[in-house]
């Protein structure tokens, strides 16, 4: 059987699959050649990551498909329930790059609260002829412990996050329409663990009480924040989105922060990917990652094996 990673798949994955007798090729088709170049090779498999879009039309055209993969945890790139419903057996890895994500979201909640992204961009351009300037320009950095970090949405990778944000002595309040309260286990390098149970509030209470907000909510039809919720917010508060590019509308949040509500943000996803607003890319207020959250050597050995893992499940 024949397996097309065409976004590409860790060699864990590859070396797991071939072990029980698939042929796996890393080959990157075009999206306007996809189609063709699975009827030509006869692809039992299609792995995807958020690259390669999987819509109707393969689905209907190409009849050796059995499995469509979605190497991470969204998967508005395909069109899940129409291929469900043609029979195709359609998998993902919701729990293998939870923690890369949180880490993601603190790299850049603690550049944001010291002002890291601004600071690497001048010092080298500066630090030699303006060092007194920029050290009082960011001399007003905050910190995270003591602080409330709000959790919009509280599944794996809000609750990794979470954990992060306990462990750096921070209080977490979370909101999720699918949840009452959530049990998060920090467990620590000598086995001890710390247990804590969090109950979840409305979004306005979130909004309201948050110092440092991070969104963690699948792809929706509106937006999640808005207008309407930028008004609910502390002024002055840190955002951070490494969920999915149109839950939250970039042009209001630049409005928030021209007008102070938002102090600073950051930006793993974007609602015109793979080509983000300019008005984004130069705004000093932000600091900015190209969809990066799950792109680390760990969490893609664990997407990797959990696809493969799957797959012989299913076929073999």
């Amino acid at each position: 059987m024949k397996v097309l990673a065409n976004d590409g798949v860790s060699q864990s994955g590859i070396d797991a699959l071939e072990a029980a007798g698939f042929e796996v090729s890393t080959t990157t088709v075009a999206q306007e050649q996809l189609e063709n170049y699975i009827n030509d090779n006869s692809i039992d498999v299609l792995l995807v990551r958020s690259a390669t879009k999987v819509r109707e039309n393969i689905i209907d055209n190409c009849p050796s498909l059995k499995i469509i993969g979605r190497g991470g945890v969204g998967m508005d790139n395909i069109d899940v329930d129409y291929a469900r419903s043609k029979g195709l057996n359609v998998i993902n890895t919701p729990a293998a790059s939870s923690h890369s994500v949180a880490e993601l979201v603190f790299a850049h909640l603690y550049g944001l609260a010291r002002f890291l992204h601004n600071s690497n961009r001048d010092m080298p351009l500066e630090g030699d002829s303006n060092f007194k300037s920029l050290k009082k320009a960011y001399a007003k950095g905050t910190e995270l412990k003591g602080k409330t970090l709000g959790v919009l949405g509280f599944g794996r990778i809000g609750q990794a996050t979470a954990k992060i944000a306990l462990g750096a002595g921070m209080r977490v309040v979370a909101y999720d329409p699918f949840m009452e309260s959530a049990h998060v286990e920090l467990e620590f390098f000598d086995n001890q663990k710390v247990n804590f149970e969090i109950k979840t509030e409305s979004k306005e209470a979130v909004l309201n009480q948050s110092d440092f907000l991070t969104l963690h909510v699948p792809a929706q039809k509106d937006y999640v924040i808005d207008e309407a919720e930028f008004k609910q917010m502390k002024d002055g508060v840190i955002i951070a989105n490494a969920a999915r590019g149109g839950v939250l509308n970039e042009v209001a949040l630049v409005k928030a922060i021209e007008s102070g509500k938002v102090a600073r943000a950051a930006l793993d996803v974007f609602e015109n990917e793979p080509q983000p607003e300019i008005q984004l890319l130069m705004n000093p207020a932000l600091s900015l990652t190209p969809h990066t959250g799950a792109a680390t050597n760990e969490a893609q050995d664990r997407i990797g094996t959990e696809l493969a893992e799957q797959i012989i499940s299913i076929l073999k």
